[in-house]
């Protein structure tokens, strides 16, 4: 059955890119004012290697939903910054290896406090069950096209 709600004006897609830029711009406010001198963007690079420490730049670009040469500069940038290394693969020297810095590691903490106090300020006045229909429905959305 087709649902007819195309011509209201509040699709999907720009209803979550509206939450989804306020977010991303607070984080990023927050970081400024901690003074945390990364972006949004390396951030998620970060946030991904540390979960697992050492992925490949393809797996990089799965794990952010993002290009080959959007995570390459990201790497180079955070590599200027000294908080990532690349290291050529034992066992393909074709493929780098990225590798979190002390530096990196020493931010984890306080990035991850700082996106949690974020995103909770988001969800002021929003019940646990909205939250849930939410991830139910915007998950069928995305099993639907893919």
């Amino acid at each position: 059955m087709a649902n007819s709600q195309f011509k209201r004006g509040e699709l999907y897609s720009f209803i979550t890119g509206l939450a989804s830029t306020a977010i991303a711009r607070r984080l990023q406010k927050n970081f400024k004012q901690h003074g945390i001198d990364i972006t949004i963007e390396q951030w998620s690079v970060l946030y991904h290697l540390w979960k697992k420490d050492g992925l490949s730049q393809q797996e990089l670009c799965s794990a952010t939903f993002r290009d080959k040469p959007s995570i390459t500069r990201l790497v180079d940038n955070l590599e200027k910054q000294k908080l990532v290394k690349r290291v050529a693969s034992v066992k393909d020297r074709r493929i780098n290896l990225i590798y979190l810095s002390e530096i990196a590691m020493g931010l984890r903490d306080q990035t991850m406090d700082l996106a949690n106090r974020t995103l909770n300020e988001a969800l002021t006045d929003v019940t646990a069950d909205e939250i849930e229909l939410c991830k139910t429905v915007l998950q069928r959305v995305y099993d639907n096209l893919t």
